[in-house]
């Protein structure tokens, strides 16, 4: 079962908000579904224009992060922004719950109709190496940062660890998706490819859909 399907279960099930992905076996300690929760809450409030939502007791370590957000029964992509600068958590979430729901150029801001249709993933970056050349990293393990010349400047995009397995991709295609999505439009030779510098890393993820926020929140409140 691919990583997407396993998550697309998880989702279609009634289950304890615990809201934490298993990514490929690794040990996950840091990241949990209150996370994705206080996005929602963040998202929310930005759209209705209400104060930032309570800050939660959540990790005091600083991470690298990701916020992204897909809707729909089939999971499409709705944005997907964060940072590779270690910052802490509560504010990175504040921060990227809106960026990558606002302003990824890609695609429209997501708007109040939007939310009951929305999956909210959080992922903390962590474990970065330089790889030795740009097949030094695992299909389903690695994310994969590179950075290569174009045009007399220094180039970076970056593939989170689960995107690779998602596509079905081969580590060349993977390599030549993320060239053309870095802005690289010329024929990608094999030489080319070799003057990439790479950055693996790895991650630790939580994924809960609106109606798992739903369901967090009306305990929240009732325990409260």
């Amino acid at each position: 079962m691919s990583d997407d399907e396993q998550q697309k279960a998880v989702g279609s099930q009634e289950r304890p908000l615990n809201g934490v992905v298993p990514v490929n076996g690794y040990p996950q300690r840091v990241v949990c579904a209150e996370m994705c929760c206080y996005c929602f809450d963040t998202l929310i409030n930005y759209l209705y224009q209400l104060p930032l939502p309570r800050v939660p007791r959540f990790t005091t370590k600083d991470y690298p992060l990701f916020v992204t957000w897909k809707t729909g029964a089939d999971r499409k992509l709705r944005g997907c922004i964060g940072t590779f600068t270690a910052m802490s958590v509560n504010k990175g979430l504040s921060e990227y719950a809106i960026q990558s729901s606002q302003k990824d150029g890609r695609f429209k801001p997501i708007g109040k109709e939007d939310v009951p249709k929305l999956e909210c993933g959080v992922s903390l970056l962590t474990n970065f190496e330089k790889a030795s050349d740009y097949l030094d990293w695992e299909i389903g393990v690695h994310g994969i940062q590179i950075e290569f010349p174009l045009k007399g400047t220094l180039k970076t995009a970056t593939y989170l660890p689960e995107i690779s397995h998602e596509q079905g991709w081969t580590k060349l295609q993977a390599i030549n998706s993320l060239l053309k999505k870095g802005g690289y439009r010329e024929h990608i030779t094999e030489d080319f490819r070799k003057s990439i510098n790479l950055v693996r890393y790895q991650s630790e993820k939580s994924i809960v859909t609106y109606e798992e926020y739903c369901r967090y929140r009306r305990k929240h409140r009732s325990s409260s």
